[in-house]
């Protein structure tokens, strides 16, 4: 069953979007899929949900998303120049008006010094608007930074300042 918070932000992106005849897509890495999820457990969300990548490996960004090779190579996965290709990727390969992605180091392992466990990097891109993207660290354990992920993710959206349209 879907925790009461996330059931919450999803009814109210749901809203939002669907209010505008707007729609979104996921593309996810460290949240495998999670935010996705949280969407399509509410009900009715098919009129604004268009359709979500998990694309934890950087050959499925690539193939999936379009996300360049070099990019990769210069920044990494876990960067605010491959999750931007991600949100943009996200909206070339669908019909959706609104792209949400993540990438991150949820841990316990993985975590370097440049980016420690808990880093997380989220983008959202809108036709026709430039994307923004915020870096977090979340605190706690693998779950914890996940679900942080996702209510941050999520929560967003509407308020982000180009999405008032």
């Amino acid at each position: 069953m879907m925790e009461h918070e996330l059931e919450r932000l999803s009814q109210d992106t749901g809203d939002w979007l669907a209010s505008r005849g707007h729609t979104l897509a996921t593309a996810e890495s460290c949240t495998g899929g999670w935010i996705a999820e949280v969407i399509t457990a509410t009900s009715g969300s098919s009129a604004w949900f268009d359709r979500g990548w998990v694309t934890y490996s950087n050959e499925a960004k690539q193939q999936m998303l379009g996300v360049r090779a070099d990019i990769l190579a210069a920044h990494g996965a876990v960067s605010e120049a491959v999750v931007r290709e991600m949100a943009e990727g996200a909206l070339a390969a669908s019909t959706a008006s609104h792209a949400i992605a993540v990438s991150g180091v949820a841990g316990p392992t993985g975590g370097s010094p440049e980016k420690p466990v808990g880093t997380v990097w989220i983008a959202w891109a809108t036709r026709g608007a430039a994307t923004h993207a915020e870096r977090h660290h979340f605190e706690g354990s693998r779950e914890a930074v996940r679900r942080q992920t996702v209510i941050r993710a999520l929560e967003a959206l509407p308020q982000l300042p180009l999405n008032h349209a």
